[in-house]
């Protein structure tokens, strides 16, 4: 447990506060107006304070803290330290899905409009988020013959310029053709303006444009032009229907509709630009610190303005009760967006229905997650605790590693680490090992290497300075091997030498018979077939196993496409594609006399006679 530092110790200022467990890890960041009246409610008396607390306070073994100018600047802080440490006993927003964007990619010579997913890249403007991928399509339909703007990728796109034809969506209107040249870069960027400002919500001065020039065409007696554009108005009509109106049309506000149990909240929140509905977002908040009504609040705003949405911040937010602070949180959010924002509580008229909309959606979306919560989240409890108790391992083993080898005949001998934390694989954490001391076929000495390779990495990590420590720094609470009794003395051996046998408990798990084997019992563990901890442990291993296969495939691959072209000075992967499809292969670049490689223009001269000299197997 944390010591309490001395009261003159700590300053009575803005800042951010870390704890730390005993491996130097940050265990839970904070922020306060005052550093030394904010941690002093940590070091009272534990029947005071909420269990997850004192589960924190006891788990830490040291407090910091970063001084600071204003609270505007703890917020901020706390925020980054909260994103690059993931301290696992600070609340986490996690959304329940990737949602689909409407994207488009306005950096390209001819823009299209696509569904993209993801992190946000540079040079394409998103609109949304939507629903379902296939709403966008939906509305792309109807917009395509306003807006005719390619939507084939820039393979296709090069190939019909090559061919000189255009394709089918040119023929049905849906493409303004700039593949053949049937359309002017200027006219077609002033399209992607006019779709991309028709998407913000700014569909009046559509509206207008097409209804004029269908006049214009009615009354010049082009009536098939004018059919064309009753049509396009109709279309940008239903998909204006499809942009729910809910205020009027000078107004930009987000609203976040909240509701929660004990362990979780859902979050949903409408985007309201122009008076219209342009995107929803829906994300699961996981209440691993105890939260107030208010901090709650706090969180999602944190949260939900990390990154300013693609539709810009907003004038106002709407919030279903007080945050713990809104001067704050209204200055932090004017700051973001370079104007004045509003953090509001509606209590009557058409905002506060529009909040009850909001907040049902919350209610529906978070009884279909709890629903798999249920499965899930128990499932894995009960797989670790099963565990535990099978094993008898002196805690609940939250994060296991599991190692298995692959080669082909001694040849290519890989190793492969995968980890599990709190149930769920950890996917950044898997680590690949190239074995290096092991000649032929010997399983036991590769997975020596491997485990004295991680683990020595470990004990050297843990000597350093946390910023500074490497990718292994974390210990597991497990270490599985696949295996028998011989790869589990092997394990054994290893934390035996390195003086970790007390800290990290070790099993291996058979495959023939679903065996588990664990140090000081001759006889295997049986664990019974349905159990969750039997899946837990399948999963992994047959996981490690696909990783380290993986891995061996590539390196196998990697050296049978070796070619007696590799490895020549100044002849790089460029130049030796080039050679090889003027030469019509390596074959003929074996066949080739000096003189024919010397008449190679782009190939210098050295280069030339080292291809040479390798090919034909002289000494240079």
């Amino acid at each position: 447990m944390v010591d309490r530092p001395p009261s003159g110790t700590i300053p009575d200022s803005p800042g951010s506060y870390q704890f730390k467990d005993a491996d130097g890890r940050v265990i839970y960041v904070g922020k306060a107006r005052s550093l030394r009246s904010r941690l002093a409610n940590y070091f009272q008396n534990p029947a005071n304070m909420h269990p997850r607390t004192v589960q924190m306070v006891t788990t830490a073994q040291s407090v910091e803290w970063i001084q600071v100018r204003n609270d505007v600047e703890a917020l901020m802080l706390e925020y980054n330290l909260i994103k690059e440490h993931r301290p696992r006993f600070n609340v986490r927003l996690v959304d329940d899905k990737s949602y689909p964007y409407l994207a488009v990619t306005v950096s390209d010579q001819w823009a299209r409009p696509r569904v993209m997913r993801g992190k946000r890249r540079k040079g394409t403007r998103y609109f949304g988020p939507y629903a379902h991928a296939y709403a966008i399509r939906d509305t792309l339909d109807h917009l395509l013959r306003t807006f005719p703007i390619r939507t084939c990728s820039d393979a296709k796109l090069e190939r019909h310029r090559k061919l000189g034809k255009p394709c089918l969506l040119y023929h049905i209107e849906k493409c303004s053709g700039p593949c053949v040249g049937a359309v002017t870069e200027d006219e077609y960027q002033n399209m992607v303006d006019e779709l991309c400002r028709f998407l913000d919500g700014d569909t009046d001065a559509v509206l207008d444009k097409l209804e004029t020039e269908m006049q214009v065409a009615a009354k010049q007696l082009e009536f098939e032009k004018a059919a064309r554009l009753r049509d396009r108005l109709a279309t940008v009509r239903k998909a204006i229907e499809r942009q729910q109106m809910v205020a009027d049309r000078n107004e930009d506000f987000d609203v976040v509709g909240i509701d929660q149990d004990d362990i979780e909240a859902a979050v949903f929140i409408f985007f309201v630009r122009n008076g219209r509905v342009t995107g929803r977002r829906f994300f699961i908040v996981d209440k691993v610190e105890a939260l107030t009504e208010a901090e709650l609040i706090d969180k999602v705003l944190e949260g939900l303005y990390d990154e300013p949405p693609v539709q810009g911040m907003p004038k106002f937010v709407l919030i279903p009760s007080p945050c713990s602070d809104a001067e704050l949180y209204q200055e932090w959010l004017t700051l973001l967006r370079g104007s004045k924002v509003e953090i509001r509580v509606p209590q009557r008229g058409v905002k506060r229905e529009l909040l009850a909309t909001v907040t049902q959606n919350a209610k529906e979306e978070f009884t279909r997650h709890r629903l798999k919560r249920a499965t899930d989240h128990n499932s894995r409890a009960r797989a670790l605790n099963e565990l535990q108790s099978w094993l008898e391992l002196p805690q609940s083993p939250l994060r296991i590693e599991c190692y298995d080898m692959s080669h082909l005949q001694g040849s290519d001998y890989v190793g492969s680490m995968v980890v599990v934390e709190d149930g769920l694989a950890r996917k950044p954490e898997y680590r690949r090992f190239k074995v290096r001391t092991v000649e032929g076929n010997d399983d036991y000495a590769a997975m020596e290497e491997v485990l004295t390779r991680r683990l020595t990495n470990y004990l050297k990590d843990r000597q350093l300075p946390v910023a500074e420590r490497g990718k292994f720094q974390y210990p597991p609470q497990l270490l599985m091997v696949d295996g028998g009794k011989g790869q589990l003395n092997v394990a054994i051996r290893v934390l035996d030498d390195l003086g970790l046998s007390d800290e990290i408990s070790v099993c291996a798990l058979a495959k023939q018979f679903e065996q588990v084997f664990v140090p000081e019992r001759s006889d295997p563990i049986t664990i019974p077939r349905q159990s969750e901890a039997l899946y837990l442990l399948q999963r992994l291993r047959d996981e490690s196993h696909r990783f380290a296969v993986s891995y061996h495939r590539t390196l196998r691959q990697k050296r049978m496409t070796r070619s007696v072209l590799d490895d020549i000075p100044g002849l790089g992967p460029t130049r030796k594609q080039r050679l090889i499809k003027e030469l019509g292969g390596v074959k003929e670049v074996r066949r080739a006399e000096l003189g024919q490689l010397k008449e190679l223009s782009w190939l210098p001269d050295a280069v030339a006679d080292a291809v040479y000299a390798k090919t034909h197997g002289l000494s240079r």
